[in-house]
């Protein structure tokens, strides 16, 4: 039986942590899998509980964090070597860019077989200043090399990972796109929606747009606060901004909304009145989605939006930004309106649009389950995955 070393950054909400997840239960018997992860920021919610659910106990390195800190780092790759001489795995499989770097070097130095990288993301823009783009591109250039594979999880992805940004070959790169357990999402029970806005104070009336995921700069909620003001000014009706996750600009986008004269409820500060709420961290997140009625995303970058694959499960019309991966996860105005991600008045339009068309949220709701159920369901994943394994496997015999 092969077995397949799967490192991971670490296990905080997003998909990266389903992924993992799914290939280290279901790949087996074929597959024996060991799942190691670094630890999780402080500001980030914690997805231990998602692996554990699935009867994983995963392997926690210490010194694998987020921030590029020489002598954590040094110790973590050392951690990465013992754990590949002590386990001897056909396959070191690293998800996301620490794991990548660290994993991959690790298992180079230790002769592994098959070295596998999944790009869930990545950093080559809206992330940091020219000067360290390029050396993180250089880096990655270097890691592909002694990569045998490397999957993208998007066509989009590949061409930006290729052809825009060179840091691998197209030789090298497999489309293999997220999988997911989609059936909770896609059930209704009116209760789970009413329970979500008598929680949060939304009315039954209330047109709710949520926006789901981590405060922090590369999410772009400034964008979603000014074009939801401009909803607000343009449209008569009840509408509420629902603010779904927490991050480390928590505080600037609490301040953003009071500049712009919203109204805003939070967990420690619950208000009656309100034209935004900020929910914190959800785990149930099917129940954030039953409550809301159109979902948005304004990022400035993404690779395979988990979100916007949930909500379309969960029969949810969107508008979004048009980067990265996300049209390749959404159906342009049949599940989604995009906008570019410097267009404030375009998204606000989009926003408007669907706010005040109820035919077109009901045609939008009708299209997204189909289409992501044959897509993005994780059985489709773990046979793609094992497809691809037998094939490095054999290429290295």
């Amino acid at each position: 039986m092969p077995r397949v070393l799967r490192i991971i950054n670490r296990l905080n909400l997003g998909g990266p942590t389903y992924n993992a997840a799914y290939l280290t239960r279901y790949l087996a018997p074929e597959f024996e899998t060991l799942l190691v992860a670094g630890m999780k920021d402080d500001t980030e919610e914690s997805s231990e509980y998602i692996v554990e659910g699935m009867g994983i106990k995963p392997v926690f390195i210490t010194d694998m964090r987020r921030e590029i800190r020489p002598s954590s780092d040094l110790k973590a790759y050392k951690q990465i070597k013992k754990i590949i001489r002590d386990f001897k795995p056909d396959i070191v499989h690293t998800h996301a860019a620490k794991a990548g770097t660290l994993g991959r070097l690790a298992a180079y130095n230790c002769d592994v077989p098959v070295i596998v990288h999944t790009f869930h993301g990545h950093v080559f823009h809206s992330y940091f200043n020219p000067l360290k783009t390029a050396l993180f591109k250089g880096i990655e250039r270097g890691l592909s090399s002694i990569s045998t594979g490397i999957i993208a999880i998007s066509e989009l992805q590949k061409q930006e990972l290729c052809q825009q940004h060179k840091v691998c070959p197209e030789s090298k790169v497999k489309v293999i796109p997220l999988g997911f357990d989609l059936d909770r999402f896609h059930a209704t029970d009116p209760a789970i929606r009413d329970s979500f806005r008598n929680q949060f104070g939304i009315e039954n009336d209330d047109i709710a747009i949520g926006i789901i995921g981590r405060i922090v700069h590369v999410k772009n909620h400034p964008m979603f606060i000014r074009a939801f003001k401009q909803v607000l000014s343009k449209h008569r009706g009840k509408v509420k901004a629902v603010i779904i996750g927490d991050g480390e600009d928590r505080q600037k986008i609490e301040q953003l909304c009071q500049d712009n004269a919203l109204r805003y409820s939070t967990p420690e500060r619950p208000l009656k009145e309100f034209d935004v709420v900020f929910t914190s961290w959800i785990h149930n997140i099917e129940s954030a989605l039953a409550g809301c009625d159109i979902i948005a995303m304004t990022s400035y970058n993404e690779g395979t939006p988990v979100s916007l694959i949930e909500a379309q499960a969960a029969s949810k019309p969107i508008v979004t930004t048009t980067v990265g991966g996300i049209a390749n996860v959404v159906l342009p105005n049949q599940t989604a309106l995009l906008s570019d991600s410097n267009d404030d008045d375009a998204m606000a339009a989009n926003l408007i649009r669907l706010v005040e068309s109820k035919e077109t949220r009901d045609l939008f709701s009708k299209n997204g389950w189909p289409f992501v159920k044959e897509r993005f369901h994780y059985q489709r994943l773990v046979d793609d995955m094992r497809s691809y394994y037998r094939f490095l496997l054999d290429a290295v015999k």
